[in-house]
């Protein structure tokens, strides 16, 4: 075996040692419709990636999903949570303005930035990206991109997105889009100070 697969099958034993399920969450179905949201925007999927701003490591990926029927957020693996966006196996419905405010700012801190990526969508493209979101979970612990990727690659015209377990790697895919518009998140609050993002 060589240095570099060593290398590799090492990553692949950490990666896998570090994947622990969460329990599973089920939001019940009249929270779930009650919590609908329908944004008035065009359709269009856009990834976060939760970046450390001391070397640059992405360390969460995340998708908003803006389809004809509801917008939601596929959040694989992550911690964030808000009773007005009842959650089912990692996505969370109701994802309205102010919950989108609150997911960002829960992220964006005085040692994180968040990298957020629109690309806009044909409708059946993001209906068929929301059924795939809500068919994957519950994602392991490490698995936020590889989760995204393996939904991504089944639709058309996102098959050539190469899989991976990295945030940036995919980022750094999303950049290559036509069209594609990014805006980076800063804030200089604290720990204890994001909490009001939370309620």
């Amino acid at each position: 075996m060589t240095l570099i697969s060593r290398t590799f099958a090492l990553l692949a034993l950490v990666l896998l040692a570090a994947c622990t399920t969460k329990p599973a969450v089920w939001a019940p179905e009249a929270d779930v419709i009650a919590a609908r949201y329908q944004h008035d925007g065009p359709t269009e999927i856009v990834l976060f990636n939760v970046i450390k701003n001391d070397g640059g490591q992405g360390e969460h990926a995340a998708l908003m999903i803006n389809a004809p029927s509801q917008r939601v957020l596929f959040d694989p693996a992550g911690t964030w949570t808000h009773p007005a966006a009842p959650e089912r196996h990692d996505v969370h419905y109701g994802f309205d303005d102010t919950q989108l405010y609150r997911y960002t700012y829960y992220h964006a801190r005085r040692t994180h930035h968040v990298r957020i990526q629109t690309v806009r969508v044909p409708p059946a493209t993001a209906e068929m990206i929301l059924r795939l979101a809500e068919r994957q979970g519950p994602v392991p612990d490490a698995y936020c991109a590889k989760s995204i990727v393996a939904i991504l690659t089944q639709v058309p015209g996102f098959e050539w997105i190469e899989d991976s377990f990295y945030p940036n790697r995919l980022s750094e895919q999303f950049a290559t889009i036509p069209g594609v518009m990014e805006e980076r998140i800063y804030s200089d609050a604290e720990p204890t100070e994001r909490q009001q993002y939370t309620q």
